[in-house]
């Protein structure tokens, strides 16, 4: 299947000179978590609620006064319209994203593909083994102490990845 059938077609963008808060408030109305960024009519970057809280939030930033461009992901991974779902899948794996723009043979945004879109579609295996490897640097180690009372425990290191709830 295309991916111009399992994307989102209509596409909020941000202006590259917007300031950050206006970009947040669009997140809130659409409740979406990630803008793609334009400038001169052409895709630039992209912008994530992440993005705000790291580069802005963390370092005390004003969002009213702080531009999209000084913030924005740039250099993005996307698609083309005509490209082939299950080719997107295995990019979207090997580069960990959730979510990419989908260009048109002129580089103008026409949609955007997310992981979402995608599970509606793909089987539940395959939606599945993607969300895994997209999301495997969340796995993390912690060192576990086992033994029996009163003798020291060695140490080891145990990965915990996180849940996945099984289907009812």
């Amino acid at each position: 299947m295309d991916v111009s059938k399992a994307m989102h077609p209509q596409v909020d963008w941000a202006s590259a000179d917007m300031p950050v808060s206006e970009v947040a408030w669009m997140m809130r109305t659409d409740d979406i978590g990630a803008v793609p960024v334009g400038k001169d009519d052409r895709l630039v970057g992209m912008i994530t609620d992440r993005d705000i809280v790291l580069r802005v939030v963390a370092e005390g930033r004003d969002p009213d006064r702080t531009k999209v461009e000084d913030v924005m992901t740039k250099g993005i991974i996307y698609c083309q319209a005509h490209e082939t779902v299950e080719d997107v899948i295995h990019l979207m794996d090997q580069k960990k994203i959730r979510r990419l723009p989908v260009i048109d043979e002129n580089k103008r945004l026409v949609g955007i593909l997310s992981l979402g879109d995608i599970s509606h579609l793909a089987s539940r295996e395959l939606s599945g083994e993607l969300l895994q490897g997209v999301s495997d640097h969340h796995v993390m180690k912690r060192k576990v102490k086992s033994g029996l009372p009163g003798r020291p425990a060695p140490t080891e290191t145990v990965l915990l990845k996180p849940r996945v709830s099984e289907p009812t």
